[in-house]
């Protein structure tokens, strides 16, 4: 272990995209690094390396034209001269099998986009071997807490797709609700890369997490189980107000970028199929062949890159993001989630097994009081906003107001969190089309990794489609008759269908 100093180290930034770079040297600046050195692909880069001698340290994009972090990895190590520089790799291809290969390729470490200033000095840190302070990157398993109920550590993010976890906060505070069995302890986290993270290593007990990461960290894995949707509908596809936008929106998209909030994502499927329907070929990679290229960005810097930058498309994104910008003069609606897939699911609640085996009850009483919480908003708009606006931006930093938020909730064809039963084919058209057709994620056992125990306790007077269970009644009949008796539910099962009745409250 050994400490060092950014002031004195020489830095390759290596990023096609002249707003990402901008915003990425605001981050190295941001925690110590001033000699920084661009290069905008890697025929750039190798070209500054064959003229200097004294880089430290190289961080590189993974997509790029001309020459990508890929292959400027492999130049960097085939030379004796470049090859004890260490190299991060920062991308956006966050999926497991071509991390893998970057790994054999010499990489020295991974930087997920987008990625905040503490992530980065902790990936510089570990590939540079400094010494820090014990972090919670080990699981410990699950805690008690004081009350001497069980901890249940809960990951999310600022959006409007887990408004249920805040207002499930704001009336537990209030003694409106009163959970039995647990505690709850939530963590606002800056982007998907950390909730992610978070989950995987056991740093919190459940997370409100995106369906497609939540089903690959599965895949690989990763002992969770979707039990609960956190919402349906929910986000906006927005373009840029400048570049003189005019039907046939085609014309208007083509040539530029596109901003996603993660690889895998409901919004880079749903982008996908607007873009294809236009005939754009809309994709990650980079070439003479794609007419729209995604760029993965945090969804709070979206509003930057449309205001800094004409060739950025638009964005599509969770709200209020789209509705503030929209607000803010930046940018204009193109269209609601809903409008292209009507109650398409988007963020799940995913928990680990490591915690539901030891304090199931605490699972169940969870998802419970969370489908109250999406009933709650669904009926109570303006009191929901109001909790939403300390919730979601509670040091004000996304300038959010109850109107703006009371707006997104009363959307048509807008966010709906009154129905939050998890539907197993649409979880499975959702990783057919982004496998299949996109070429992205692998495919998940649907059955497997949603937990249905709950979300059939929880949700009441729902019908339930009974998937791949529809010609197979006597397992059916296994799985969920027990549950009804113990819960005071009757089922009924025909036509495919699970019916669900609570017989009393």
């Amino acid at each position: 272990m050994h400490d060092y100093n950014p002031e004195k180290m020489k830095l390759l930034l290596v990023e096609d995209q002249a707003s990402m770079r901008k915003i990425e040297i605001k981050i190295l600046k941001e925690i110590g690094f001033t000699r920084i050195v661009e290069a905008e692909d890697g025929n750039v880069a190798i070209d500054l390396l064959q003229d200097t001698d004294d880089i430290d340290l190289i961080i590189s994009d993974w997509n790029m034209p001309n020459k990508g972090g890929d292959e400027l990895l492999v130049w960097v190590r085939a030379y004796k001269k470049y090859k004890h520089i260490p190299f991060i790799m920062a991308t956006a291809q966050a999926d497991r099998e071509q991390l893998q290969k970057a790994r054999k390729d010499g990489v020295s470490g991974f930087i997920s986009k987008p990625f905040t200033a503490e992530e980065l000095k902790k990936t510089i840190d570990d590939v540079l071997g400094a010494a820090r302070e014990e972090d919670e990157s080990v699981s410990h398993g699950p805690i008690m807490g004081r009350s001497g109920k069980v901890k249940l550590r809960v990951a999310h993010i600022q959006i409007t797709d887990h408004l249920i976890l805040g207002v499930l906060k704001d009336k537990i505070a209030k003694g409106e609700m009163s959970p039995k069995y647990f505690e709850l302890e939530t963590r606002c986290m800056a982007s998907w890369n950390p909730v992610e993270q978070a989950l995987d290593k056991g740093m919190v007990d459940a997370a409100f997490i995106l369906a497609p990461i939540a089903q690959d960290l599965f895949v690989h894995g990763v002992p969770i189980r979707l039990t609960l949707l956190a919402h349906k509908n929910g986000s906006a596809f927005v373009r840029n107000r400048k570049g003189g936008y005019a039907e046939p929106c085609a014309d208007f998209f083509k040539g530029k970028s596109f901003l996603i909030p993660h690889k895998l994502s409901v919004h880079h499927m749903l982008a996908h199929m607007f873009f294809e329907k236009k005939g754009l070929n809309a994709s990650l990679e980079k070439g003479n062949d794609i007419h729209v290229n995604f760029e993965v960005v945090a969804p709070v810097n979206m509003p930057e890159f449309l205001r800094a930058s004409q060739s950025v498309g638009g964005f599509m994104v969770a709200e209020p993001i789209a509705s503030k910008s929209i607000a803010a003069g930046i940018c204009d609606m193109q269209f609601l989630s809903g409008e292209l897939w009507e109650n398409h699911p988007c963020c799940v609640v995913a928990v680990r097994d490591d915690f539901a085996g030891l304090h199931t009850d605490a699972v169940y009483e969870f998802t419970q009081l969370l489908v109250d919480a999406g009933k709650y908003i669904s009926d109570n708009i303006e009191d929901a906003a109001r909790i939403g606006v300390g919730f979601l931006d509670p040091e004000g930093m996304l300038g959010l107001t109850a109107p703006v938020l009371s707006n997104v909730l009363s959307a048509s064809n807008g966010i709906t969190t009154k129905d939050l039963f998890p539907k197993i084919q649409d979880f499975d058209r959702m990783q057919r089309y982004m496998h299949d057709v996109m070429g992205i994620g692998s495919l998940v056992d649907i059955e497997k990794f949603i937990d249905l125990r709950y979300a059939q306790v929880a949700c009441q007077d729902m019908h339930v489609c009974a998937g791949n269970f529809c010609n197979r009644k006597a397992e059916l009949d296994a799985l969920l008759v027990p549950v009804a008796a113990s819960s005071g539910f009757k089922l009924i099962v025909e036509d495919g269908y699970v019916k669900i009745y609570r017989n009393s409250i």
